[in-house]
């Protein structure tokens, strides 16, 4: 029978409960037990697509087109496995399939209440996804804090398989906070309470992970121990780490895998993580060293990172194998299009990225970055939007066309070298309404996407944009110079569009996001030719 591991959080969000769930199904798949993952999240959205990015960050896409939160992208990089959509629920999915099955007189007259009917669903969807991964455990992250209202349903149905399951079918992982006061002292107050909250709900932690700036001294570890009913061996500390790809090995050294295998009943091999730890060291080391190259993401959320988070994630990768570390920041979109950020400050930068986005504000902005980085022979990459937004400044600039423009911005623009897809001229919704989800391109030979991506004629992609290159103009970009390297399937979508290097010592963007492919062991392709290039200039 297939074992669950939840993880619950404490004290309070953010404190890492993605990666931790990540790093355990990563230890045990090392050691050879077929592990998968799963987000549960408490919202009453259906799904990511209409979240704001300031306040939870980028919008994972699954290959099989689901806008999920951005954890399954860490599942996947950690996992390296490409997720699918049922390893993400939003509660509002629940919610809303409970009344349409009432609607549908599936419940024959009975009343429907949050317990059984909700509870029943969630657990139906945990199924599923065991099912659907094949996984032999599964490790279900529930978003949100313990004593969050809305969470409330999700942990009832989690206890409800805990207690209904036998003794080693599954068990609880719970990650709260351990703060630093200004003295110096750990304090466990916080955590003892988010167990106690825990309690409340008829759940009992069977591992306990204290969040902290730095390791837990044993005399802390017993404390907790003492006061949330584990054993001192069930007790383990993720501290403050130079990247998340070091977690699972600092939960490897306390013996986190045994400790669970052993509540689980789970037989390990002997088996190791060499590649991640060789690849983790070659991070650390060159973090602090001085072969480094600076990027310069330009977007309208320059805030906080999560907002782009595969984008810097992979500039990473591609850094690691380019055996460089790669010094990667915000640079305001909005900023740069008032004048607040002057665009000659972005001569300090190796590399330019634009990211995807949606939306005017911040635009031209971008586009004088793209328009800099063309000029100065800059390394470029732009994705998604970045694509677009290089369409329409080549257009402008090159082609001489002063009021291109995409209509998502000018509906009325004389020159609309971007245009929204026909089959989405009549959506009125916008949730999971895009070109969304892995998408086959053909790639031409001969070009530098070609020759990137292993000479292969077609690759697969996954898309999330309403927005397209109008074939209007595509003949008159080629003749300017620009080289459109991948079409859709259907030959009518431009998929990749790229400069000669004879022109540009790299110049590429995308409609799609490759940034969801790639991984710490294997960079996409784009990305860590970026970072070559970039290198080349530094």
């Amino acid at each position: 029978m297939p074992k669950i591991v939840f993880v619950t959080g404490g004290v309070l969000s953010s404190l890492g409960k993605g990666i931790i769930a990540a790093s355990i199904a990563k230890l045990l798949r090392a050691q050879g037990v077929n592990a998968n993952a799963m987000k549960i999240d408490p919202y009453l959205n259906c799904d990511a697509g209409t979240l704001n990015p300031f306040e939870h960050g980028e919008c994972f896409v699954t290959i099989d087109g689901f806008e999920c939160d951005l954890d399954v992208g860490n599942y996947e990089r950690f996992l390296g496995i490409t997720a699918v959509k049922e390893q993400n629920l939003m509660m509002g999915s629940a919610y809303k399939a409970v009344i349409e099955k009432e609607r549908k007189g599936e419940f024959l007259g009975k009343t429907i209440q949050l317990i059984p009917h909700l509870t029943d669903e969630i657990k139906r969807r945990i199924e599923h996804a065991v099912q659907k991964t094949g996984a032999d455990v599964l490790v279900v992250e529930i978003g949100g804090t313990v004593g969050d209202y809305e969470s409330e349903m999700v942990l009832e149905a989690a206890r409800q398989i805990k207690y209904s399951s036998d003794k080693h079918d599954a068990l609880f992982v719970h990650l709260a906070l351990v703060p630093t006061i200004i003295t110096g002292e750990q304090k466990t107050k916080p955590l003892q309470h988010s167990v106690k909250a825990l309690l409340a709900r008829g759940i009992m932690p069977d591992v306990i992970i204290g969040r902290s700036d730095k390791p837990l001294p044993k005399a802390i570890r017993e404390k907790i121990a003492l006061f949330c009913n584990v054993s001192p061996e069930q007790v383990f500390f993720s501290p403050n780490v130079s990247t998340v790809y070091e977690v699972p090995l600092v939960l490897r050294d306390q013996g986190l895998a045994q400790a669970i295998a052993d509540k689980l009943d789970l037989k390990l091999k002997d088996k190791d993580l060499e590649e991640w730890e060789a690849l983790v060291k070659k991070f650390k080391r060159l973090s602090e060293g001085d072969k480094r190259v600076k990027i310069g993401v330009v977007g309208k959320y320059a805030v906080a990172k999560d907002m782009y988070m595969s984008v810097f994630e992979s500039l990473g990768h591609a850094g690691v194998h380019n055996d460089v570390f790669v010094d990667a920041e915000l640079v305001d979109s909005e900023g740069l299009e008032s004048g607040k950020v002057p665009l000659d400050a972005l001569k300090q930068y190796d590399g330019l990225v634009v990211p995807g986005g949606f939306g005017g504000r911040g635009v031209e902005g971008k586009i004088s970055a793209v328009k800099y980085a063309r000029e100065n022979k800059i390394p470029y990459l732009g994705l998604c939007y970045g694509m677009q937004l290089a369409v329409i400044e080549y257009a402008r600039n090159v082609l001489g066309l002063k009021d291109a423009n995409s209509t998502e911005i000018d509906e009325s623009t004389n020159y609309p070298v971007i245009d929204i897809l026909p089959e989405q001229k009549d959506v009125k919704e916008k949730g999971g309404t895009m070109r969304l989800g892995g998408q086959k391109e053909k790639v031409k030979k001969g070009t530098i996407a070609w020759e990137l991506y292993g000479k292969k004629d077609e690759i697969e992609k996954r898309h999330r944009h309403r927005f397209e290159v109008n074939p209007e103009y595509i003949e008159r970009l080629e003749k300017a110079g620009m080289v459109f390297s991948a079409v859709s399937e259907d030959g009518v979508k431009m998929e990749i569009m790229e400069l000669p290097k004879e022109t540009h010592p790299y110049f590429m963007g995308t409609q799609a996001h490759p940034e969801f492919d790639s991984r710490l062991e294997k960079p996409e392709p784009l990305f860590e030719a970026f970072i070559a290039a970039a290198k080349a200039r530094k």
